[in-house]
């Protein structure tokens, strides 16, 4: 079998990754991944900003704009974006994250030129009325109500995320807090609009049924006459310092169903030209929490000891900055979370102390073989693939060289990366519970 996957990704990757990039004159980035099996196309816009780029104040207004960005231009009335794309058998939408905002569509092949004339209208003519700034940031604070104050899990994470980033803006949520949401102002959109909204700022990948000459023409002709921006800052983040103690905290709310416990730690991201630690830490999240069946966590805790009836272990390194690998234990009935987090703990421990099986690692690396052969088949998951890697430092080459990264992970490499990152000193465990009493 992993010799047949083997063939059919090199196979596949001549077909699917037929991917061209270049720069206009102006600084837009431009990622062609040509895939003509279907008369559509994927046609986004990236923008190398997101929330962890935000004025210290101002949580929020990342999110805000892109909500904002629906509204009318000089060209188009509010709304008539989103109606057009509908109108010509399309969608569309956007989403902010702390790297980078995105705003894309899905069209038939024949209408690129129009998304672009759109888009590019958009990222010069924006024009706000004051109308647009209430209504439009009532909308966010719902939506945070919504997705966060009435759920006390994502409150939780809010506070164990600013507990892990006291300095770094990755501590602050994405959609902001709820008092600086509050306050935001038309000149706040329009001052983060005008500085980071420039095509030397932004990257556009179209994907599918699309010729690299063709999309060049076009984007010089739409993109290509908007002047850079000259005053576009150098992105520079607050460091965290060193963190020299273990943080630990309790959350507690009445509407919590489950207690539970958290452990975060401080990882290593992908950085250009250097994503072996990410590729161990991707193989270290499955051996410790991915399957229940299979991982050192869930037989030793789920099915061996019956002490929890979840665990998870977990790691992402698409991030600008330093990411988090994180563990998480739900505890069985009765038991206590100081139990359940000695039980954790012990299978850490027990995994750094003995060897990995190879027969796991050769599953793993089967498995990581199959998810990128059927990575290549989902265009709308390439185009993602590609912006957010690119608007978070990596290369086109990096993403390419990614999936043979994942194949050549060892052992002794899993087991580096792990001590470097299981440092209780640059930690913060967290439990959840609905009553203080549950709390030992």
């Amino acid at each position: 079998m992993f010799a047949t996957l083997a063939v059919t990704l090199t196979a596949f990757a001549a077909q699917a990754g037929d991917v061209t990039n270049f720069t206009l004159d102006n600084g837009m980035e431009v990622v062609v991944i040509e895939d003509h099996r279907a008369p559509a196309v994927t046609h986004m816009v990236w923008y190398r900003v997101g929330s962890a780029d935000e004025p210290v104040g101002s949580s929020g207004v990342a999110h805000y704009l892109e909500h904002l960005l629906f509204k009318a231009t000089e060209n188009m009335d509010s709304g008539e974006f989103s109606a057009t794309v509908a109108a010509n058998g399309g969608t569309d939408n956007a989403f902010t994250s702390y790297d980078y905002t995105a705003y894309f569509q899905r069209v038939a092949a024949d209408r690129l030129e129009l998304m672009m004339r759109m888009e590019a209208d958009r990222m010069n003519n924006l024009v706000l009325t004051d109308a647009d700034i209430v209504t439009e940031r009532n909308v966010v604070l719902e939506e945070r109500n919504q997705r966060t104050e009435n759920n006390p899990n994502a409150l939780a994470r809010e506070q164990i995320s600013a507990a892990l980033y006291q300095n770094h803006r990755y501590g602050v949520p994405i959609i902001g807090w709820k008092h600086e949401i509050e306050d935001l102002t038309k000149e706040d959109a329009l001052d983060f609009y005008d500085l980071y909204y420039s095509p030397n700022n932004a990257i556009l990948v179209v994907a599918g049924d699309a010729d690299p000459e063709e999309v060049r023409r076009l984007a010089e002709q739409h993109y290509g006459v908007i002047p850079a921006e000259d005053q576009l800052p150098e992105r520079i983040r607050p460091e965290e310092p060193p963190q020299r103690a273990e943080r630990r905290l309790t959350y507690v709310d009445a509407r919590v169903s489950q207690p539970y416990l958290v452990r975060t730690y401080l990882a290593p991201e992908r950085d250009p030209g250097a994503q072996e630690e990410a590729a161990a830490l991707v193989y270290l999240a499955e051996l410790l929490g991915g399957s229940s069946f299979t991982s050192d966590l869930g037989r030793a805790l789920q099915f061996d000891s019956q002490t929890a009836i979840y665990t998870n272990a977990s790691y992402s390194g698409s991030s600008l900055d330093d990411t988090v690998f994180s563990i998480a234990v739900v505890p069985a009935q009765g038991v206590r979370l100081s139990d359940a987090e000695a039980a954790m703990d012990q299978v850490v421990a027990d995994f750094m102390e003995n060897p990995i099986d190879p027969e796991r690692m050769d599953a793993i690396r089967t498995q990581m073989r199959a998810s990128e052969v059927f990575a290549l088949d989902n265009v709308d998951g390439l185009a993602r693939r590609y912006g957010a890697a690119l608007t978070q430092g990596l290369t086109v080459e990096d993403v390419q060289a990614w999936p043979e990264l994942l194949q050549q992970v060892t052992e002794d490499d899993i087991k580096a990366v792990a001590a470097k990152v299981f440092n209780r000193d640059q930690s913060v465990t967290g439990w959840v519970v609905a009553d203080r009493q549950e709390a030992s």
